[in-house]
């Protein structure tokens, strides 16, 4: 596997997993009927830098990476991190986290924080926590879930400098 940086090119091909993963509304907090131009925006335009994982030529999974806060925030960076159906239990999503941890030392920061995680996401918050995250915050029935309702919202974060 391979992880490089997004090219403009690729969101052809990331925008099946990412309208997948909003439409689904199980995972991240982007309107379910999010259209093409909206995702390109969040997921290229926004982020400080995009990064895709292949294989054979074939984008496996995605991530962003961008200042979580201003200012005094501005050392704390935030991700976003997909994984398409096909490739999921690979070790795509351990991955493209190891990577994004090193490119936020390279960037300068400091800090690593998720600021949404889905506590019924129990993959990502057990992989999180294994690759050292700390769960911080639990916001009460702050994401609303298309099968389970009102579930917990986590704030998970983790110190990289040192």
């Amino acid at each position: 596997m391979n992880i490089r940086a997004v090219t403009q090119d690729d969101f052809e091909h990331i925008w099946p997993i990412f309208r997948d993963i909003a439409a689904a509304g199980e995972t991240y907090a982007y309107p379910r009927d999010i259209n093409h131009e909206q995702a390109r925006q969040l997921w290229l335009e926004l982020p400080r830098k995009t990064f895709v994982a292949e294989e054979g030529g074939r984008i496996l999974g995605t991530y962003y990476i961008k200042t979580n806060q201003a200012g005094p925030g501005s050392h704390v960076c935030n991700c976003g991190y997909m994984v398409s159906a096909a490739a999921r239990g690979r070790g795509v999503a351990r991955a493209m986290c190891e990577h994004s941890q090193q490119v936020a030392r390279e960037l300068g920061y400091q800090a690593m924080q998720f600021n949404f995680v889905a506590s019924s996401n129990e993959g990502a918050v057990r992989l999180w926590a294994r690759l050292g995250f700390a769960t911080v915050g639990r916001l009460p029935r702050a994401f609303n879930h298309p099968r389970l309702g009102y579930v917990d919202a986590l704030v998970m974060y983790k110190w990289l400098a040192d």
